[in-house]
């Protein structure tokens, strides 16, 4: 059985030193901080959707800016044989409006200090540190 990668996009929002990170309740990174974000639906941008994932994860609506960089996460099980290819399009968005509040597939969501992000002082999914970094440069 072949896997395809499958597209998804991650909602990079900044707001007064804080990012806003969501607790994943799904596997594969379950109880891990990361991005908003989810699947690219047919026909949806990845700019797009990193907004619509945004608000269905957060209650918070924000305008797509611009990609900032594409992550793969590719996972193998014991014996090297596929499980999943996700390619992540992490999109930087602006802050329109909303209280974060955790939906869908989020336990909770929380502005948290990026200094406490960088520091490694959160349990975060991988890459969330570089994303983070590309958006302060960006």
């Amino acid at each position: 059985m072949t896997i395809a990668p499958k597209l998804a996009a991650l909602a990079v929002l900044l707001r007064e030193e804080h990012v806003l990170l969501v607790q994943r309740r799904n596997p594969p990174d379950a109880g891990l901080w990361g991005f908003p974000g989810g699947h690219v639906e047919p026909g949806e941008t990845a700019l797009a959707a990193a907004s619509r994932e945004l608000l269905e994860e957060t209650g918070v609506t924000a305008q797509p800016l611009r990609y900032l960089t594409n992550i793969d996460v590719i996972r193998h099980d014991h014996d090297g044989v596929l499980q999943f290819h996700f390619l992540l399009a992490a999109v930087l968005c602006a802050y329109d409006r909303g209280e974060a509040q955790a939906r869908d597939d989020a336990d909770a969501a929380q502005w948290h200090p990026v200094t406490s992000v960088l520091a490694g002082q959160l349990a975060c999914s991988r890459h969330v540190d570089d994303v983070l970094r590309c958006a302060l440069e960006a």
